[in-house]
Formats: C-alpha cells, sequence, structure tokens
C-alpha cells in the first residue's frame, strides 16, 4: 500500500532544476553548496551530469557558479559569495525563505524568535544566519516548557510555519499506519523529514524502517505482514520506490495499490536568468 502524497516535493523539484538547467546554460563544472537535497542517488546523478557538491564557498574558483541548497544559507554565505564574485543561483524552497521572512518580522517586533530544529541542520543554521537579531533553538519538548515558563507572551508556532509538503506528507503516514502492518520510508538517513515519517509510523503503533532503496529491505521486517505501507521522504525520487516495491516482489506475489490523498500540484518558479536561458533555448529550435 502506497501512500499519496508522498517522494519528492515542489521545492525538491525546482532545486533540482536549477542544477540541471545551470550545467545546461554553463556546462560543467557548476558548483553547489551542501547537497541540493538530502539523498545520496539524486547527489549522484547531479555528480555525473557534472556539479561538483562542495561545503565552502572557498573551494569554488573565482568567476564560476555556485547554487545554493533547497535548505537555504545565512546571510554571512551570501555576502561571501558576493564578495568573490561568484554567479549565485539560489535554490532555496521558497517555503523555507517564508520562515526566513516571518523570523524577520519578528524580530523587527523586538521579540526573540525561537526556532524548532537540530542543531546543525543546513537548514536551521540558514535560518538562524537570517534572523539579524536574537533566536533561541529549541530541540527537545522539555525545551519547549522551559520557554513557556519564561516568556508568558509567547505567540505561536501556527500549523502552517510546517510546510505544506511536510503535513501532507505526515498525515499520509498517519493513514497509512492505520491499514500497514509495517512501515517502509524511502529516504536518507540525513533526511529530517524522512526520519520524521518513521518515528510518526512508530509512534502510530506499527514497526516502521527508513530505507535507502531496495537493497537495504531485511526479509525479516515483512515475513508476517499482510499489507506493507510504502511512503518517501520529499526528497526521494519515486524511482527509488520502485526499487523497494521490485524488492518485495522478489519475495513472493504482491498487490500494489494507493491510498486516496491530497494530489499537490504546485510549481515554484526557477530563477529569472534560468527561465530567459531556456525560453531563447526554445526560439532557437
Amino acid at each position: 500500500m502506497l501512500a499519496q502524497p508522498r517522494g519528492f516535493c515542489a521545492g525538491v523539484i525546482r532545486a533540482i532544476d536549477i542544477v540541471e538547467q545551470a550545467l545546461r546554460r554553463f556546462g560543467a563544472p557548476v558548483y553547489v553548496r551542501h547537497e541540493i537535497v538530502h539523498n545520496t542517488f539524486v547527489v549522484n546523478d547531479l555528480k555525473a551530469k557534472g556539479a561538483v557538491f562542495i561545503e565552502e564557498l572557498a573551494d569554488v574558483p573565482a568567476g564560476n557558479t555556485v547554487i545554493f541548497s533547497a535548505h537555504g544559507v545565512s546571510k554571512a554565505i551570501q555576502a561571501e559569495a558576493a564578495e568573490r564574485g561568484l554567479t549565485v543561483f539560489d535554490a532555496t524552497c521558497p517555503l523555507v525563505a517564508k520562515v526566513h521572512g516571518q523570523g524577520k518580522r519578528y524580530v523587527s517586533q523586538d521579540r526573540t524568535v525561537i526556532l524548532i530544529g537540530h542543531a546543525g541542520h543546513p537548514e536551521v543554521e540558514g535560518t538562524m544566519g537570517q534572523i539579524p537579531g536574537r533566536v533561541l533553538l529549541v530541540q527537545n519538548e522539555q525545551d519547549v516548557a522551559a520557554l513557556e515558563r519564561r516568556f508568558t507572551n509567547i505567540v505561536g508556532p501556527d500549523i502552517h510555519d510546517i510546510c505544506y509538503a511536510t503535513q501532507n506528507r505526515q498525515s499520509a503516514v498517519r493513514e497509512l499506519a492505520r491499514v500497514a502492518d509495517v512501515i517502509l520510508v524511502v529516504g536518507a538517513g540525513n533526511s529530517s523529514n524522512s526520519n520524521r515519517l518513521r518515528e510518526i509510523g512508530i509512534e502510530s503503533g506499527v514497526p516502521s524502517y527508513l530505507i535507502a532503496d531496495g537493497s537495504e529491505l531485511d526479509p525479516a521486517w515483512v515475513r508476517n505482514a499482510d499489507v506493507v505501507g510504502v511512503t518517501a521522504g520529499a526528497s526521494a525520487p519515486e524511482t527509488l520506490v520502485d526499487g523497494v516495491i521490485e524488492a518485495l516482489r522478489a519475495l513472493g506475489p504482491i498487490d500494489v495499490s494507493t491510498l486516496p490523498g491530497i494530489e499537490e500540484k504546485d510549481e515554484f518558479r526557477l530563477p529569472a536568468q534560468l527561465l530567459r536561458k531556456r525560453a531563447d533555448a526554445a526560439d532557437t529550435a
């Protein structure tokens, strides 16, 4: 039983498209700061096409093109790229940029910003580096209780602070847990949203496992299951889901169906410079 929705979200599609379009326009190499999205399959595919993944802008030769990952970057990184004269394409998900904007608005109201997330995650580092004021990072429920005692006029969080794609995939896993005996989440180990999907499955009382692809399937997990639920994190391509299905089919006959769910139709525009190049190519053809 497949969850709906699952896999790539609009922000991930946009980020990958930016790298591919930049490679077409400028040729290889195109440098990408951090993994464009947290999925080894995607990263290796882009490497094969000429993308070079780096963590420090110092590793980008002068005069080259650099792309910021979907997770976003701090103002300091943006300034460093400008100082070095690098051609920059920002693949920050628009919904991540929305959080940046909301944080800035809170600071403009003389508020302390409380950010819920994981220390060291690039999206958290980028957000904290975008907000020009005090930001407190909260990583667990115990910290939340302390904050409520400390700040009597606390505001939020609003459920809309979580991107719709993340919400949709989490809701879909809860529905999957109603019918599945075991849940397989396709995604990378360093993908926060994929890990959260696995945690939700477990919280719902269903044994749940995070696997990168079909090769990691342990037959013991599904040996006594009548219904195997399958979903994928927002950075996992559908081809990896197909691989997991084939690995299940290798164990015996299966019927594949999809739960009813939200069909996401949102699309995020590419940077204007890449759109112009795409239009020019179409006119030439």
